[in-house]
């Protein structure tokens, strides 16, 4: 008597074969990202009116070849309330789940050189120091 496989099981293995997953991926979430995400391009080429002549500051454009993606964070905002009418005169709610979505982009800095690794000296621990000088004393 063979055991039985389940669909779930025979799902995985014929997908692993193409590597895909059975995951879904979220299409209009990753959709609004890439469009904050080209809007936040366009307004980097754009000089900021408000800075425009207050204490003789010019107001740049950025390099959009070099911009980078400092900080994005997703919070909850307030749910959006609706109604639904179903059967036999009841009303349910229904609930939106929208969100803020915040999003800093800056211009890369330029690369720095690293430091030469001859003048760098360890660093220990006060427990470590004090071992160190015990086996020292030791000897």
């Amino acid at each position: 008597m063979h055991k039985a496989r389940s669909l779930a099981q025979i799902l995985v293995f014929n997908v692993s074969l193409f590597f895909l997953t059975l995951a879904r991926w979220p299409e209009k979430s990753a959709k609004f990202l890439l469009d904050l995400l080209k809007n936040a391009e366009a307004n980097a080429d754009v000089p900021c009116p408000i800075y425009r002549n207050i204490n003789n500051v010019q107001a740049k454009g950025l390099n959009t070849a070099s911009l980078l993606v400092k900080h994005i964070q997703v919070n909850q905002a307030p749910k959006t309330r609706r109604r639904t009418y179903r059967a036999h005169g009841r009303i349910n709610a229904y609930m939106g789940s929208p969100c803020h979505v915040e999003i800093i982009v800056v211009e890369a800095d330029e690369q720095v050189a690293k430091a030469d690794d001859t003048k760098l000296v360890p660093k220990y621990t006060s427990r470590q120091a004090a071992r160190k000088r015990l086996l020292a004393a030791r000897k």
